[in-house]
C-alpha cells in the first residue's frame, strides 16, 4: 500500500508491488520551493447543474486542505481556483479553461461534468500542455483520444464512459429476475433518454443490447432537456405498462417530478434512473415518492471502511447534507493527480511538453484505490475501466454502482455489485 502522505513529501512508501518503479519514478525528485502550485477547475457554479458544481468544488477543497496538511507536493501546497461554466457548452467551458491557463498558470484542470462541449476540452490541454482530468463519463473522450494519442496525452477520464451504463443496467435486471427478487410481469422494458449525448449513449446502448438480455423494447421516447412535464409520457407508459421503466435524463429536480407525477396512477414497473438520485434534490423534492427507485453511478464514494473517514469530514467540512456521492469524484482527481505529480519529480506548468508528459506517464502507470474504487486508466482511450461489465477483477476496475432510495430520509443504500453491497434490493412500494 502506498503511503500518501511519505510520497508527497518525497519519501517513497511502497509495498513489493510497483516498489521498483516508484524508487526509479522518485530518484531524480529535487526538493521544491513553498511557492503554491495552482490547480484549475471549470464547473457549473451556476444554471441548472449548479448543485453538482457545488459538490465538485467541495471535493477539491477538502482533498486540497488534506494534501497541504501532508505537506504539499515535494513541499509546496495546492491552490484552487475555479472557474464557473454557467450553462455550459463547448464555448463557455473552453473560455473558462483557457483562463485559469493565461491568469493563474495552472499545470492541471481538474473538472466535475461539463455537458454539451463535444470534448473541446482536450484540445485546450492539448494547445497549453497541460494535464486535464474529469468527470464528463463519455464515451467521446475515448473516441477523440484515439483519433491523436499523442495530441490528446494529457487528458484523462477518471470514471469509466457512459456506454457502459446500458449493458450494466440490462445484466443487473435480469440478475434480479433470475435471483428472485423481482417477478417480472413481461419482459418489456420502456426507454426515456433526454436530448442530451450522455443519455442518449446509454439508452441507445440499452435499446441495441435489449433482445442479448431477454427483453423487449416497447418504448423509445426522447424527451426535452431539461423537463418536468411527464405527462405525455406516463401516459403512454400507462397504456403498455412494461416490467421496467429506464429513465436515462439525468437532472435530480427533473427525476424527483417524474416519481411525484408517476405515483397517482403507477404501473406495476421497475423504476430505474440515472445517476441525479444520488443528489439531495431528489429526496428534498421527490419525499416519500422517492421510496423504492434504482439508480446507479459508474463512479461514487463507496459506503466501505476505506471512504468512512472521507465521508465523516465531508459532511463535517460542508453541512449533513451535503452529497459526498459526487464531491467524491474531484477529491480522487485531485489526489490521484498530486501523486502523480510527487512520483514524477513535481508538477509542470503549460508549455513544458516534456515536464507535463512526465506527470501523464505516471497517472497512466499508476492504479489508484480512491474512495470511489479503484482507477486504472485503460490505455485505448484514457478513461477508467469498468468492473464487472468492462473487467471482472474488481481490484481493476471501478465498480458499476446500483443504489436504491429504501427510506427517503436516509442516504440510499448500495445493492450491487455483490462484493460491495452494503443491502438487499427491496420491491418498491407500488409493486403489488
Amino acid at each position: 500500500m502506498i503511503n500518501r502522505r511519505a510520497m508527497l513529501q518525497g519519501v517513497l512508501g511502497a509495498g513489493a508491488t510497483g516498489g521498483m518503479l516508484l524508487a526509479d519514478l522518485n530518484s531524480t525528485a529535487q526538493a521544491q520551493d513553498a511557492t503554491p502550485i495552482p490547480v484549475g477547475s471549470a464547473l457549473p457554479m451556476s444554471g441548472i447543474s449548479a448543485a453538482d458544481g457545488i459538490e465538485f468544488k467541495n471535493g477539491l477543497e477538502l482533498a486540497a486542505a488534506e494534501i497541504n496538511a501532508a505537506g504539499g507536493i515535494l513541499g509546496r501546497p495546492v491552490e484552487i481556483h475555479v472557474e464557473d461554466t454557467k450553462e455550459m457548452g463547448a464555448d463557455f467551458v473552453s473560455q473558462a479553461m483557457q483562463r485559469l491557463v493565461d491568469r493563474f498558470n495552472v499545470p492541471v484542470i481538474i473538472n466535475g461534468y461539463n455537458y454539451g462541449t463535444n470534448m473541446t476540452e482536450m484540445d485546450v490541454a492539448a494547445d497549453n500542455d497541460i494535464i486535464f482530468m474529469h468527470y464528463n463519463t463519455l464515451i467521446s473522450h475515448n473516441e477523440k483520444f484515439k483519433t491523436d494519442p499523442e495530441r490528446y496525452y494529457g487528458s484523462f477520464q477518471g470514471d469509466p464512459p457512459e456506454y457502459w451504463y446500458g449493458p450494466g443496467c440490462l445484466d443487473f435486471l435480469k440478475t434480479l429476475a433470475d435471483n428472485g427478487k423481482w417477478t417480472m410481469p413481461n419482459k418489456k422494458i420502456a426507454i426515456i433518454p433526454s436530448a442530451n449525448e450522455y443519455s442518449v449513449v446509454i439508452a441507445n446502448a440499452i435499446r441495441d443490447k435489449a433482445a442479448e438480455f431477454g427483453f423487449e423494447v416497447s418504448l423509445f421516447e426522447t424527451v426535452p432537456f431539461p423537463t418536468n412535464q411527464w405527462g405525455p409520457t406516463l401516459a403512454k407508459l400507462r397504456q403498455d405498462p412494461p416490467a421496467a421503466i429506464i429513465v436515462t435524463h439525468f437532472l435530480p429536480q427533473d427525476l424527483a417530478q417524474f416519481m411525484v407525477q408517476f405515483l397517482p396512477q403507477p404501473t406495476n414497473s421497475l423504476v430505474y434512473m440515472q445517476y441525479g438520485p444520488s443528489l439531495p434534490a431528489f429526496r428534498e423534492i421527490g419525499g416519500e415518492a422517492v421510496n423504492g427507485v434504482v439508480y446507479s453511478t459508474v463512479i461514487g464514494c463507496l459506503p466501505d471502511d476505506y471512504s468512512k473517514s472521507f465521508r465523516e469530514s465531508y459532511r463535517a467540512k460542508f453541512g449533513p447534507n451535503a452529497a459526498y456521492l459526487t464531491g467524491s469524484q474531484t477529491y480522487d482527481g485531485l489526489w490521484m493527480w498530486a501523486l502523480s505529480a510527487a512520483i514524477a519529480g513535481g508538477p509542470s506548468e503549460p508549455f513544458n511538453k516534456e515536464g507535463t508528459r512526465k506527470v501523464a506517464a505516471s497517472m497512466r502507470r499508476f492504479v489508484y484505490r480512491g474512495v470511489n474504487g479503484i482507477y486504472r486508466a485503460d490505455p485505448a482511450g484514457q478513461s477508467a475501466y469498468c468492473y464487472p461489465g468492462q473487467v471482472k477483477d474488481p481490484s481493476l476496475g471501478m465498480p458499476h454502482q446500483f443504489l436504491q432510495h429504501q427510506d427517503h430520509k436516509t442516504d440510499p443504500k448500495l445493492i450491487s455489485p455483490a462484493l460491495y453491497a452494503e443491502a438487499d434490493f427491496v420491491l418498491p412500494p407500488w409493486i403489488k
